[in-house]
């Protein structure tokens, strides 16, 4: 297993940075924030683009398009709001949400944008006119995040219910509920071949869909507050309060490498870790206000 050291550091936002996703070409990360703003990155020169103002309370998820020239948050001010990337101007406010907007994310054809809330319901939008599609409704308490399957055609939500939901969209309706949690889940990821789910909750838990089991891969000591699957799925990215994020071998289920905090690296909480599309770079939000930049072990490298 080995420590990685923090490559650089993004530094501008005035409150925690709570989320961060590579665009699909790679060129920019966008960074949520809890000073209200949206920050643009340009990931080669490591400088920022712009900042894109507009929401009214902190600013808790940020996701792209397919395309990369639709920006998507949710923010505690209620809503969802939709950037275009080229122009950084605000195309749409997303309004239904009876409450914080915790979690987004685009479908995988980018024709609808899921969201989750303080409100217990997910909210189906169409992404071209932002006028919502459906709302679906079954969790008794707020939903942290929500994840599409490859196909498009299953939506997971986890809830402070402590149940993770499986919808089949074609019927919007619940199709399986995973209760065997033990805790809530801040973040649900599905891998590629859609046969694994991920969440992020007391530990980082993997499901298998077929069998509907659950394995827990062990070493975090707080919290896990993101997960993601290599853009190869032989690796899953997390991140923690503990102040770190980690690698996991999928196979084995085994830690790989720490991204580890201290003197390079984020001194408090780590809310957020993505990977870069050609997965040899990850990115990490930290409570320390600043954004670090890692690469990834050649062991693990998606060569």
């Amino acid at each position: 297993m080995a420590d990685v050291a923090q490559k650089s550091s993004l530094t501008g936002h005035g409150g925690w940075v709570t989320c961060v996703a590579f665009s699909p070409d790679g060129g920019t990360l966008a960074s949520a924030s809890d000073d209200q703003t949206i920050k643009l990155w340009d990931v080669a020169t490591e400088s920022e683009r712009a900042t894109l103002k507009g929401h009214t309370g902190n600013v808790s998820h940020v996701a792209f398009s397919k395309n990369g020239e639709t920006l998507a948050s949710a923010s505690d001010d209620h809503t969802v709001k939709l950037w275009d990337v080229p122009s950084q101007q605000l195309k749409a406010t997303l309004e239904g949400h009876a409450g914080q907007v915790y979690c987004v994310q685009f479908s995988p054809d980018a024709a609808t944008v899921a969201s989750g809330g303080h409100d217990a319901a997910t909210y189906l939008w169409d992404a071209a006119t932002g006028q919502l599609k459906t709302s679906l409704k079954g969790h008794t308490s707020f939903v942290y995040s929500v994840a599409f399957s490859s196909d498009g055609k299953t939506l997971a939500t986890a809830s402070f219910d402590r149940t993770i939901k499986l919808w089949d969209l074609s019927i919007g309706s619940v199709e399986t509920t995973l209760s065997g949690t033990g805790s809530f889940a801040w973040s649900l990821e599905f891998s590629s071949d859609q046969q694994k789910l991920a969440a992020g909750c007391d530990t980082v838990q993997i499901w298998d869909l077929v069998n509907k089991s659950m394995d827990r891969l062990m070493g975090h000591q707080d919290w896990v507050c993101s997960v993601m699957f290599s853009p190869d799925g032989t690796t899953l990215l997390t991140a923690s309060h503990d102040k770190t994020a980690r690698l996991w071998d999928v196979s084995t289920g085994k830690e790989i490498a720490t991204f580890r905090g201290g003197h390079e690296g984020h001194p408090g909480s780590v809310l957020y870790a993505a990977f870069s599309p050609d997965g040899r770079t990850v990115a990490t939000a930290g409570s320390d206000k600043k954004i670090g930049l890692w690469d990834v072990p050649p062991a693990t490298d998606n060569e």
